[in-house]
């Protein structure tokens, strides 16, 4: 996957940027609070997910103006060998002012425009953000996310699925906390409704559980190969699922803790409370992790969720790197401008020197205002 041009109109501090990036390597330099992080969170929403920083998408638009555009062109390795000439085009706007459902619409190549998570699996990129060293030492729901955001762009069905199941988690956590509450509904009534919820968490819950396994056993082994490789064998990095069922047992455990869950007021088992476990020498990453290693745990996870994409969909993710070389020594910073190479990455830094002898294009970012060096 490459993107070949972006055009930026009223996006965050950005009144109007260009750009032109490199095949392989675009560096965006210039101090802090500039809109670098902007224009990659720009990029990163031709996804189609949400930004990477949180926020609603009315925070996007710059201050007072109605809505924010943004036009790309894109080319996927297929249409790269046999249609060279003829990228997807993308239009995303962000506002839309003059609809009843304001937010994130895109049309490609001229079509009606859909809501954004349309695009999901078009534009396949992986992004590091510092924000994301809370993957470590965070709280499971940041290492679920992780998982999902990773499977929603690989799959584009399970995006459909995780949907079903958070709706009618949603309903049955409405259900838990009535029913302990208030004796409106009868004991019967409110328990027969909680085993038609219970059926379809069960379903959609086994194939969360079942995706989240499969893509594990390919991104655990590349992203402890990629630790060795960081870490220069100082330490041996593991990636465990911590479960709470078994395949096939879903439904069993709900049955088993229902009458916990209603006395608890709300639902206590299921894909929504499982967790990613990151080890460090058998110990838990959380826990003894020091600065630099928690970024190395997350840049290993990085690369190989990259690595992890280009096998199951023969496509390589475009790669997102804010301030990444921060804290690193030297010989992690050439392990990943290594890395960089024959994949296209945007990178972000305040010190572009690091970047000067590459063939890759170099852009300065200076409040707002995108310059190409």
């Amino acid at each position: 996957m490459r993107l070949l041009s972006l055009e930026v109109q009223n996006y965050r501090n950005i009144a109007s940027a260009s750009l032109t990036p490199g095949r392989e390597l675009t560096v965006i330099c210039g101090n802090n609070g500039q809109g670098k992080t902007n224009l990659l969170e720009a990029i990163w929403l031709l996804t189609g997910g949400k930004s990477f920083r949180g926020g609603k998408d009315a925070e996007l638009v710059r201050r007072g103006e109605p809505f924010a555009v943004l036009e790309a062109s894109t080319l996927r390795a297929q249409q790269e060998e046999q249609e060279p000439d003829t990228p997807n085009r993308v239009r995303m706007t962000i506002g839309m002012p003059d609809s009843a459902r304001p937010g994130r619409y895109a049309a490609v190549n001229g079509a009606p425009p859909k809501r954004a998570a349309a695009l999901a699996g078009s534009f396949p990129a992986v992004v590091f953000d510092p924000g994301h060293l809370s993957l470590v030492k965070g709280a499971p729901e940041g290492r679920r996310r992780f998982l999902d955001a990773a499977l929603c762009q690989l799959y584009p069905g399970y995006l459909a699925t995780y949907r079903r199941y958070v709706r009618a988690l949603q309903q049955k956590n409405a259900l838990l906390r009535h029913s302990s509450t208030t004796p409106e509904r009868p004991y019967a009534e409110k328990t027969a409704l909680l085993e038609v919820l219970n059926v379809e968490l069960a379903a959609q819950g086994e194939a969360i559980q079942k995706r989240r396994r499969a893509y594990l056993e390919q991104l655990g082994p590349l992203a402890c190969a990629n630790y060795a490789e960081l870490s220069h064998g100082a330490e041996r990095m593991a990636v465990r699922y911590a479960a709470q069922f078994e395949p096939g047992g879903l439904a069993a455990l709900l049955r088993a803790r229902q009458n916990e869950e209603l006395r608890a007021g709300q639902s206590l088992c299921g894909p929504h409370r499982e967790d990613l476990e990151l080890l460090l020498d058998g110990q838990p990453a959380k826990v003894f992790a020091s600065q630099g290693q928690q970024r190395s745990v997350v840049l290993s996870l990085k690369m190989a969720e990259a690595a992890a994409a280009a096998r199951i969909t023969g496509e390589h993710p475009v790669l997102l790197l804010d301030d990444v070389l921060s804290e690193l020594d030297e010989g992690r910073k050439q392990y990943l401008l290594t890395r960089m190479k024959e994949k296209q990455t945007f990178v972000t830094s305040c010190d572009d020197t690091a970047f000067l002898k590459t063939d890759g294009e170099v852009y300065r970012m200076n409040g707002g205002v995108l310059t190409k060096l």
